[in-house]
């Protein structure tokens, strides 16, 4: 059994009323590599024990406090089976951001996930931001298949950003996404809608990630 302290999730954060910005965000990855499970651990600071596998996508929304700023984040959780394929471009089109998820014991899901980011380079909004994260860290020291330096040097090469992390135990989720949002803000702000009012429907919505 790992010893990581869990995260619980994000706190709340007082966003009623105030005006930030917003963005789009796509996980992709092969099924079974725990995309929703990442969202589900960033956005309401859950793992979900037994989960059904995606069909279609799913829509959650997550708003991070950082910066002085906020950014809500509208995240689409794409299914991973290849016959929802063909439908991906039509979630990751127009996205500012994009994680692209692998099992980190499972090497053909890395092989899998460096078609995704090929893909992205290919067909997404030019300046797209992506992560290349491997999930269940939690479980490597046992089962690992994908070496760190490996899928580092992939992620160095391709001006990715790189992430190991652990749905399971919260490890490393939130500061994944607390980087998205940094380079967002810091990098392409001209690209995000501006003006976004953050009302308490949304917060409620949201839960709120001070980082």
């Amino acid at each position: 059994m790992s010893s990581a302290r869990r995260n619980t999730g994000p706190r709340t954060a007082p966003v009623g009323g105030q005006r930030g910005h917003q963005a789009k965000l796509v996980l992709l990855g092969d099924q079974g590599v725990g995309k929703s499970s990442i969202a589900l651990r960033f956005v309401r600071g859950q793992f979900p024990e037994h989960s059904e596998a995606t069909v279609g996508a799913a829509f959650l929304t997550q708003t991070i406090q950082t910066q002085g700023q906020s950014l809500k984040l509208d995240i689409w959780d794409t299914a991973g089976q290849e016959r929802y394929h063909s439908l991906a471009p039509m979630y990751y089109r127009g996205a500012q951001a994009a994680v692209v998820v692998y099992d980190i014991n499972n090497a053909n899901t890395f092989n899998r996930a460096v078609t995704w980011v090929k893909e992205l380079r290919q067909q997404a909004t030019g300046n797209i931001i992506i992560v290349l994260a491997g999930n269940k860290a939690d479980l490597a020291a046992e089962h690992r298949a994908v070496a760190t330096e490996e899928a580092r040097a992939f992620a160095e090469e391709n001006g990715l950003i790189f992430a190991e992390a652990s749905a399971r135990t919260g490890l490393a989720i939130n500061e994944m996404f607390l980087m998205i949002a940094h380079k967002l803000l810091t990098k392409s702000p001209g690209n995000l809608n501006q003006g976004v009012r953050l009302t308490n429907e949304e917060e409620t919505k949201s839960s709120g990630c001070k980082c």
